[in-house]
């Protein structure tokens, strides 16, 4: 009974946890964001191209999303506007490589954009600010 009951507070707690999903094609940089994310509380869905994102879209419900924005195929431009075109209200997080699409007028669209780097610390912090923002709307 005991271990049925821990079970069930286990799968209640991680359904109140915030929804992040989480695109990558990197596979390297998608588990290290992927352990950060949830170590940090979040309940994180990882897609690796636009199209499996859009996919988990659909079945996840994310309360928001982090995007890498060169991917092959669909780049995470493309993908933003394709999430915004169907749920504007989901906060979005252009997480890149490069420095210049901060100032990217395709890229405005975007809650924030952060500059990929070792320290996960400016990501995490944004995260976790622009959830904030949204849920005081």
């Amino acid at each position: 009974m005991t271990a049925e009951r821990d079970a069930a507070k286990k799968a209640e707690h991680s359904e109140a946890l915030p929804k992040v999903l989480l695109v990558e094609d990197d596979a390297n940089e998608n588990i290290l964001y992927e352990q950060a994310l949830t170590g940090e509380g979040y309940r994180v869905f990882s897609a690796h191209s636009g199209l499996e994102a859009l996919d988990l879209m659909k079945r996840a419900s994310p309360d928001l999303a982090v995007i890498d924005i060169s991917m092959p195929g669909m780049d995470g431009i493309e993908l933003m506007n394709r999430i915004l075109a169907t749920n504007h209200r989901l906060p979005v997080i252009l997480n890149t490589a490069y420095s210049s699409y901060q100032e990217d007028f395709r890229a405005w669209s975007a809650d924030a954009c952060v500059v990929k780097s070792s320290d996960l610390s400016c990501l995490l912090t944004t995260v976790k600010r622009v959830l904030e923002a949204r849920r005081q709307l």
